[in-house]
């Protein structure tokens, strides 16, 4: 798992991994800068952790394979991008491209990039949400696995929107991690089916 923040969704997954039918477990926590919350709850639960900060290396290629060979040190079956606010190149997508998944708070394709929930506001759209998609070379580009609509409310602000988003976004991204560890997923093109 990958993180860039506090480790709300981590927290998620680990609550869920307590239970056997979830099928899943955290073998790795890994981030892009020293002190954020995801490091430390994965720690607090005794799951390995590993820091790859882009500025410790020449370029983002050199950050790219250290990330990547960290990583596959771990085996994992699925890696999720929670929170984690960097783009991985051609080396990461080349090794874990089809199998890395990521949130995003807007019903994609629409309002794709940081600034989401202050787009979807400023557009004046009345139904926004959240995303779960597989990660490929573009931003918030990858094929939808998941995605749940959150109702924009007439007194909204960006940060009471975002939370609303947040808390739907916890569970949508559970739910689809335990579907896609238990019952295996296929991808052709645009379209991706957890399940027979």
């Amino acid at each position: 798992m990958l993180v860039s923040g506090t480790g709300s969704i981590l927290q998620a997954l680990l609550n869920a991994c307590q239970s056997e039918e979830f099928g899943a477990r955290i073998v790795a926590v890994g981030a892009d800068r020293d002190g954020t919350g995801g490091v430390e709850k994965a720690e607090a639960a005794g799951i390995p952790t590993f820091v790859r900060r882009v500025k410790d290396f020449p370029d983002r290629m050199g950050w790219d394979q250290a990330l990547t060979r960290d990583c596959a040190g771990y085996a994992p079956d699925l890696v999720v991008a929670a929170g984690f606010l960097k783009l991985v190149g051609q080396d990461f997508l080349s090794q874990f491209g089809g199998r890395m998944i990521n949130t995003h708070p807007a019903l994609l394709p629409a309002f794709p990039g940081l600034h989401s929930v202050r787009d979807a506001l400023a557009y004046g759209v009345k139904v926004t949400g959240c995303s779960v998609i597989l990660v490929d070379a573009g931003i918030d580009s990858g094929p939808i696995l998941a995605q749940q609509a959150v109702p924009v409310l007439d007194d909204d602000d960006e940060e009471a929107l975002h939370e609303r988003i947040k808390v739907v976004e916890r569970t949508l991204v559970v739910d689809t991690i335990g579907r896609m560890v238990r019952n295996g997923w296929t991808a052709s093109d645009r379209t991706v089916r957890i399940g027979s």
